[in-house]
């Protein structure tokens, strides 16, 4: 495939991920069973100030890319695409989606934002152009303070959920359960977007080497 289409094709699967990835929060908001870590804080954040959910999303994005620069992690275009897409996305939906009126819609669409979060995940991830901001800070913390990655994602979110909670985002049993669902649902489907013939991993693949020519074939007579 040509290196320039093969561009096209991964910049096309960032974006379909960004915008899936905004739409799956945004069932989550409107499901009311509980959200995610970081949109606990979003939702809280909203409660405080005149703006929409996705005007919040995008402006704490910025500002955590902030405490990147003491963690010298370097935003990538994906990184920054991440920022600007994935809030106006979910405004988008927000506005689409209504509430459900009963308990089994609300967690039938739930579940049906998990499993959209975890494709978009996969799905922008794997096209190779950087991670999201919250998931680069975590990333910063270990490799720039050296704590273990699970001691860092645990201590941020653990800190986003109670900031949220106070403030008044939707804590509930939907916040556990995103929590301990999500990385098991996103690992395998990362082998499958990592199968794509535009996909950088297949890029980085080094071309097989040529067959070793036989020193002596008059030896097999």
């Amino acid at each position: 495939m040509p290196r320039s289409t093969a561009l096209t094709l991964r910049f096309l699967q960032l974006a379909v991920g960004l915008f899936l990835y905004g739409a799956s929060v945004a069932l989550q908001v409107r499901a009311v069973v509980g959200v995610s870590s970081w949109t606990v804080l979003t939702q809280g954040l909203e409660n405080v100030l005149p703006w929409s959910f996705g005007v919040v999303t995008v402006t704490s994005s910025f500002v955590i890319l902030l405490f990147w620069i003491p963690l010298r992690q370097r935003p990538r275009i994906g990184t920054l695409l991440n920022v600007l897409c994935v809030g106006p996305a979910a405004d988008l939906v927000l506005w689409l989606v209504p509430e459900p009126g009963d308990l089994l819609g609300r967690v039938l669409l739930f579940v049906a934002s998990l499993a959209l979060l975890a494709v978009a995940t996969a799905c922008y991830i794997g096209a190779g152009f950087g991670t999201g901001p919250r998931d680069g800070l975590m990333v910063g913390l270990h490799e720039r303070l050296g704590w273990p990655l699970w001691v860092a994602r645990t201590s941020v979110e653990v800190t986003v959920v109670v900031i949220g909670w106070l403030l008044g985002g939707d804590v509930g049993v939907g916040t556990v359960v995103a929590a301990f669902a999500i990385g098991p649902m996103v690992q395998p489907l990362m082998r499958h977007f990592r199968r794509f013939p535009w996909s950088p991993t297949r890029e980085a693949r080094p071309a097989p080497a040529p067959p070793v020519p036989d020193p002596a074939p008059s030896i097999r007579g």
